[in-house]
């Protein structure tokens, strides 16, 4: 989802910089800007975000069309750069230290916060006739625990960790696979796909997951340039975003 905002807010002309845990968990690799962490650098449709590892390089990688990406897990950035918008995009379904005074403008992506107490206004992200809708009084629709439906399957698209262990894939994101088809391991132990597609989002490998944790992602709809592509509900999310911002900055 942070992809789909940061790539609409900096075609719309606004400077952004991207905070990122060490070893980012995003599923769907091939279009987030989370990679330019371990990779240094990740294009996503024609925008780059490039790894800084000072705060000081930022203004210069914003001089080169650049969007900033710096490992900051405790936010250390909002002090640095006073920015004017804060938007936590973490998706943890819960408020992990927003504050309403971290910014001027802050503002929120899903369930987990009320917007006029932890942000200005909270944007909905579920699936359906509400989603990225600006929320400027009460909260997002709570968490349901179940993906949205793609291709008429929902849960049966999403690859879920087997066991507690070491993630690793054996498909590449964008390869099509079958149901029955084993996509990766958790410590040696397969995790097959569910359904046939193409395999749309894959979390890196080495990583520690937890049972039951969101691997990976199988989009029924066959379709390999979704995977390197931003979503439609990211799109709608990005849009919600900008206008939130432009409700206050656009008097």
């Amino acid at each position: 989802m942070a992809t789909g905002v940061v790539h609409r807010l900096v075609q719309s002309g606004f400077r952004v910089c991207i905070a990122e845990i060490a070893q980012p968990i995003a599923v769907r690799r091939g279009v987030a800007f989370c990679e330019a962490v371990p990779e240094g650098h990740k294009e996503v449709e024609g925008l780059i975000a490039q790894r800084a590892e000072t705060p000081g390089e930022i203004p210069g990688l914003w001089a080169k069309g650049k969007i900033p990406i710096l490992v900051d897990p405790e936010g250390e950035l909002r002090r640095t750069l006073r920015p004017h918008v804060l938007i936590d995009a973490i998706m943890a379904k819960k408020n992990l230290g927003t504050r309403l005074d971290d910014a001027p403008l802050v503002i929120a992506l899903g369930p987990g916060f009320e917007a006029g107490k932890d942000a200005h206004f909270v944007i909905e992200t579920n699936r359906g006739h509400g989603l990225g809708r600006v929320i400027s009084s009460g909260t997002a629709e709570p968490h349901t625990g179940r993906p949205g439906e793609i291709g008429g399957y929902s849960v049966e698209r999403v690859l879920r960790a087997p066991a507690d262990g070491i993630f690793q894939g054996k498909k590449r994101i964008g390869d099509p696979v079958e149901a029955g088809e084993v996509v990766a391991t958790v410590d040696g132990i397969p995790l097959p796909s569910k359904i046939s597609g193409v395999l749309r989002g894959l979390l890196r490998g080495g990583l520690k997951v937890r049972r039951g944790m969101k691997v990976g992602d199988v989009d029924p709809r066959g379709v390999r340039d979704y995977c390197f592509t931003i979503s439609e509900k990211a799109r709608a999310i990005g849009g919600g975003v900008l206008e939130a911002i432009l409700r206050v900055y656009n008097q």
